[in-house]
């Protein structure tokens, strides 16, 4: 179990590191665009779909990086208060009731939309524009592998504090 836990964390880590450097491709990017308009009178839209490209690569491809770090938002009215054991049954309860199911609907109904993207190699409707949609579409279907891996991450570590094995790895990682 944790094995599996380490893998998953170390993925979505590596996975979200990487992904961060696109924010800063992102906002290099439209000041880019803002020089060139603004100053050069010029405009690409090739270019203007690429914000979109990233965006979407930013929040889909790092939902588990976000996940993993408890970045998401949630409603913290009672959850700060809780003991570490509380916040894992929390956790465990959210992600089986709530975080699964949601994510399996969110993939079972993208696949088809996605295959259909990938069958005709769809393309942006602008001549000039990005002429791979289909990768766009496929970044649903990454946010799904993602976030259901991290998911299931958080299960097993709210397991471990629950079974109160968590600790026991902390404090022996502490002391090598």
């Amino acid at each position: 179990m944790l094995k599996i836990t380490g893998l998953i964390d170390q993925i979505n880590e590596k996975l979200g590191r990487f992904i961060s450097w696109a924010t800063l491709l992102l906002v290099l990017l439209q000041f880019g665009i803002v020089i060139s308009h603004y100053i050069f009178r010029d405009g690409s839209i090739f270019l203007q779909e690429s914000l979109l490209y990233l965006h979407s690569l930013i929040f889909l491809g790092a939902a588990g990086y976000t996940l993993k770090h408890n970045g998401h938002v949630r409603v913290d009215v009672f959850y700060g208060s809780f003991s570490e054991k509380k916040k894992a049954w929390v956790n465990l309860v959210g992600s089986l009731l709530f975080l699964f199911p949601v994510s399996l609907v969110i993939g079972w109904y993208s696949w088809p939309f996605v295959l259909d993207s990938w069958a005709a190699m769809e393309g942006s409707i602008e001549a000039s524009g990005i002429q791979a949609v289909y990768l766009l579409k496929s970044l649903i279907l990454v946010f799904v592998v993602f976030i259901l891996l991290q998911g299931l991450s958080l299960i097993l570590h709210s397991l471990r504090i629950i079974l109160g094995q968590e600790h026991l790895m902390e404090e022996k990682q502490e002391g090598m």
